[in-house]
């Protein structure tokens, strides 16, 4: 089995036995060759990084998108805590849908977004095309958190994205809008978040179901910004939308 991991992972360091790492692309990302299958190093392999099993074709692709914040040039971690929060999701969808889904957590070079500077659009646009290339004519989903949820937005421009779940996402600039008009999107965000607005997010799923777009809002009464409650519901979100994008395809 094959990952894409970012540089310096910690989950690379750590298998150093088992693992051939080689030289860095040009995203500033490395290639790591897993040579045992067991359960252990397929977990390590999970948590770390764009895991491809076998070589059976898929019928959806997965980005999933860490949160980050407004301004920092801080290098992104693959142990800060918005990384961390969305390997549940990641590790959840790969062992509910197994081959039929490939599901990728994308690293960003930096931790915030930087004004013009859009931070994380270079290297998640990096990892939808590596996908792609992978996967030719495999549709995607991407799933954010937060920042994540303003960049699986900008993503979504992409025809080759066809659904968009934004876990309380920041959407601060009405960033739905770059959603093209074709993808499913679903936002799921609580009414007790302080750091990302539930009304804004609601107002952006009005605004895209006014134009045709099949949009909905999810409300979690009491939730926070981070997840860390009604975790049932958040992760349930995830695998429900996953599993309606694959329905759906395999019925079209």
């Amino acid at each position: 089995m094959t990952a894409i991991v970012p540089l310096h992972t910690p989950f690379a360091r750590s298998t150093n036995r088992s693992v051939r790492t080689r030289r860095p692309n040009r995203y500033g990302e490395t290639i790591v060759d897993v040579a045992s299958k067991g359960p252990a190093h397929m977990l390590i392999a999970g948590l770390s990084g764009l895991l491809s099993p076998g070589r059976r074709s898929p019928g959806l692709l997965v980005l999933v998108l860490p949160g980050g914040t407004d301004n920092s040039h801080k290098p992104f971690s693959p142990w800060q805590p918005s990384a961390l929060r969305m390997y549940p999701f990641t590790w959840s969808l790969r062992l509910r849908f197994g081959r039929s889904v490939r599901v990728h957590q994308v690293g960003y070079r930096v931790y915030g977004w930087n004004g013009d500077d859009n931070s994380p659009l270079l290297p998640a646009r990096a990892a939808l095309d590596e996908i792609c290339r992978r996967h030719p004519g495999v549709p995607v989903v991407a799933i954010g958190h937060s920042m994540g949820g303003r960049v699986a937005a900008h993503l979504a421009a992409d025809r080759r994205v066809i659904g968009v779940l934004g876990l309380a996402p920041w959407w601060q600039f009405a960033d739905w809008r770059h959603i093209q008009p074709g993808a499913r999107v679903v936002a799921v965000h609580g009414d007790a978040d302080t750091r990302t607005l539930a009304k804004r997010t609601r107002k952006g799923i009005a605004e895209l179901s006014a134009l045709g777009v099949d949009a909905e809002f999810i409300p979690v009464p009491g939730g926070g910004h981070a997840m860390l409650d009604h975790i049932g519901l958040w992760q349930r979100s995830a695998l429900d939308f996953v599993g309606e994008r694959l329905s759906a395809l395999r019925g079209a």
